[in-house]
């Protein structure tokens, strides 16, 4: 009987044994926790998710059409038969994606389709079938590491990108295309390996899951504490969503008949004592059909480096924690054993499940110095380049800190905080670029500060995390001199008393100036200082 159990992974499972009712239990009132936590999206939201995709599909269609037709007037089978496919992946894929989610999206194509058509043809196709109105926010960025075209439809954000399958001339009827079969990599760029990797990466996960709806119950957890806990954004260095999906999905290969609530204790047991950098796997790695590097530190130098390595199991199998430096991985550590701690009192009803979410002490408690990285545009579309750059760069700034003997922790903050400011002259610019908020204006409607969370634009809550030099709440700022500082002001057709020659002229209020900050809060070594100057800058280097 006992060969006759499968075995998950790499390794023979710690336990097979089945749920307590006491875990049952336990795993009832985390899914009512999660509930309460609003980390599911109502039924009819995901109904216009479906709808969503079957537009997509329809427009992806017409799209491979199109560009049979242009290439191959005459081939009337080709031109019948031409169609494409739409894959997601990420949390979508996953399952457990929530209100306010964006849904990762790939289109596949045959082989006659280039990226250049796509980029030629998708862009006018999406707004010239997709209802009125239905698609704001067009961008198109070619040129990225993997070409993406984004967009918001009906409300929901979309990230879409192409991949041709060039082993095919004709796709197989709908639903019979298996992106994890390592053939269809064949004949494919860099660029194209890199888009297919996301579906076929969530694929394989899912594969590999005893139960997936342990499996999503479990991550939706790990998610969401992830996200309170600020240790959730990959390109700070940060695990992402994928790495905590993949982590799950390693504890559920460990423990193949436990119940979801029992996997998240498991998880921060198992992780908070984790031997890194032995890495976190799903499966042994593939040999596959392509000469390409697949991460082994035995043979890559760069691949030993790997603080925390988590290995994705399609192939080409990569590490996709590469980003993660000394710093980051202390905390992360550190907040896997305070989830230890609580999930241990929750087992034996000391805590409710509420209590492993409470949110993070960031700029409240954690840090008594901070540095402030300020990205500054005058332009809206400008600001997405300069402050998605910036961003990216952030992780590097840890790095270079982590270098300094009197830093002993230099932790990023997981978000950026996007405001909008209109300055008359150069002197509140430049106030501006340091950081002052007594220039803020709403921006298009939106709250003065915000944050992108998973790609989701949320209000900032400037009263506990608001840049910690400066005591004053963004919501607090009055009028001056009995005028409102606010530039959308509107005549009031209600209100006889105004008149339109009170309403001041625009160009009299100034320019209006895009920022966006990240905060690195900074734990010194024993006996350091920092010294500033008087307008709060620092002016030395860290002393003993």
């Amino acid at each position: 009987m006992a060969n006759s159990e499968q075995t998950w992974g790499i390794t023979p499972p710690i336990s097979i044994a089945l749920p307590t009712p006491a875990e049952t239990h336990s795993t009832h009132l985390l899914l009512e926790e999660l509930r309460r936590q609003n980390t599911f999206e109502t039924a009819s939201e995901t109904k216009k998710r479906e709808r969503v995709l079957a537009d997509l599909q329809r427009i992806t269609n017409e799209f491979v059409k199109r560009v049979a037709r242009e290439k191959e007037p005459r081939n009337e089978v080709l031109i019948r038969d031409a169609r494409g496919e739409v894959f997601t992946y990420g949390s979508y894929c996953l399952g457990v994606y929530g209100p306010g989610s964006d849904i990762d999206t790939l289109v596949t194509a045959p082989r006659y389709v280039t990226r250049d058509d796509y980029f030629k043809h998708f862009p006018s196709l999406l707004e010239e079938m997709a209802p009125q109105g239905a698609i704001t926010d067009l961008t198109a960025v070619e040129d990225a590491f993997v070409p993406i075209i984004k967009f918001e439809y009906w409300g929901i954000s979309i990230d879409l990108i192409f991949s041709r399958i060039a082993t095919l001339n004709q796709f197989p009827p709908q639903g019979q295309l298996n992106l994890t079969n390592n053939e269809y990599l064949r004949g494919l760029d860099d660029r194209e390996l890199r888009s297919l990797n996301g579906t076929r990466v969530t694929r394989e996960i899912l594969n590999l899951v005893p139960e997936q709806s342990t499996f999503r119950l479990a991550l939706r957890a790990i998610k969401l504490w992830a996200q309170r806990r600020a240790i959730y954004a990959n390109i700070i260095g940060f695990p992402g969503g994928v790495v905590w999906a993949m982590m799950v999905a390693r504890v559920c290969q460990l423990y193949p008949k436990a119940a979801s609530a029992t996997i998240v204790s498991k998880f921060f047991q198992i992780m908070k004592v984790w031997q890194w950098p032995v890495p976190v796997q799903l499966k042994h790695m593939d040999e596959g059909p392509l000469n390409v590097r697949v991460w082994n530190p035995k043979i890559y130098k760069s691949d030993s480096y790997h603080l925390m390595p988590v290995i994705t199991p399609a192939y080409p199998q990569m590490c996709a924690t590469f980003n993660i430096t000394h710093s980051t991985m202390t905390v992360i550590q550190r907040e896997l054993q305070r989830g230890a701690e609580l999930t241990d009192k929750v087992r034996v009803g000391k805590l409710a499940w509420k209590d492993l979410f409470v949110k993070h002490t960031f700029f409240t408690q954690d840090h008594k110095y901070y540095l402030a990285v300020i990205a500054t545009s005058t332009t809206k579309e400008a600001h997405k380049i300069w402050s998605g750059f910036v961003e990216s760069k952030v992780r590097v700034l840890v790095s270079e800190l982590e270098r300094v003997s009197s830093v002993a922790i230099a932790r990023p903050f997981n978000k950026g905080y996007e405001r909008a400011h209109r300055v008359k002259n150069d002197d509140e610019m430049r106030l501006a670029q340091d950081g002052s908020l007594a220039y803020l204006v709403k921006d298009d409607g939106e709250d003065d500060a915000s944050v992108k969370e998973n790609g989701v634009e949320a209000k900032a809550e400037t009263q506990t995390e608001s840049r910690p030099e400066v005591k004053a709440d963004e919501a607090e700022i009055k009028q001056e001199n009995g005028e409102s500082t606010n530039p959308d002001v509107k005549s009031d057709p209600e209100n006889p008393t105004t008149k339109k020659e009170d309403v001041p002229d625009i160009s009299s209020l100034g320019t209006k100036i895009y920022t966006t900050t990240h905060y690195v809060g900074l734990e010194l070594a024993e006996g350091k200082y920092i010294t500033f100057s008087a307008d709060g800058h620092v002016t030395c280097s860290f002393s003993g």
